[in-house]
């Protein structure tokens, strides 16, 4: 597949079983009256990029939410390895580009400047070949922007760890963006953290 010159894909990753939701699935959660997954795809479509999403075969429901948002699934059929098979298996699907911008499908307080954020920082910091969002204190978190070269590497990875081997490997070439608060971390991963989360909302 090609893209223009122009066009930077976003990788959604949105593979993992929500292990610790006892049976209840986190990218279905209600945000706003949509589920979790929905509006991280309308956040990522906001940006103008194309927008793609890592996801397992038999992830019924995901794949429902993918394709009535007209995103485009990419099927991780050894999900069950961790996070390295979602990026490893998403990345090998992405069109061609000069960069691709992954992001964690559960952070719930992502907003679509926080990606922009990112995306532009390619143009004021042209010389790095990874673009990472922080916190507002400065600890690592997503999106994270990948140079194309460094898409090779992405056959490689194996294990839960992602590609932490990989940006450790090029930190000398990272640009970090700071995003505001946590938004660039926080995640819910229990139901408790869930109502607790929502009770604070109220």
């Amino acid at each position: 597949m090609t893209t223009t010159a122009q066009s930077v894909p976003i990788l959604i990753l949105a593979a993992g079983r929500s292990a610790r939701m006892r049976g209840r699935d986190k990218l279905l959660e209600d945000m706003g009256g949509v589920p979790l997954l929905q509006r991280q795809i309308a956040m990522a479509q906001a940006t103008g990029q194309p927008v793609f999403v890592a996801v397992p075969p038999d992830a019924t429901a995901r794949l429902a939410i993918i394709a009535q948002n007209k995103a485009t699934p990419l099927m991780i059929t050894d999900a069950d390895e961790g996070l390295s098979a979602s990026l490893r298996g998403g990345v090998a699907q992405l069109p061609d580009a000069p960069a691709f911008l992954v992001m964690l499908a559960d952070l719930v307080a992502l907003e679509t400047a926080d990606l922009r954020a990112v995306l532009q920082a390619r143009d004021t910091a042209p010389d790095a070949m990874i673009w990472r969002g922080t916190t507002a204190q400065g600890q690592p978190g997503h999106p994270i922007l990948f140079a194309a070269s460094l898409r090779p590497d992405f056959a490689n990875l194996t294990g839960d760890k992602g590609a932490d081997a990989l940006v450790r490997k090029h930190a000398a070439q990272t640009h970090l963006v700071r995003l505001p608060d946590n938004r660039a971390r926080f995640d819910l991963d229990t139901p408790e953290e869930w109502d607790a989360w929502r009770n604070a909302s109220l």
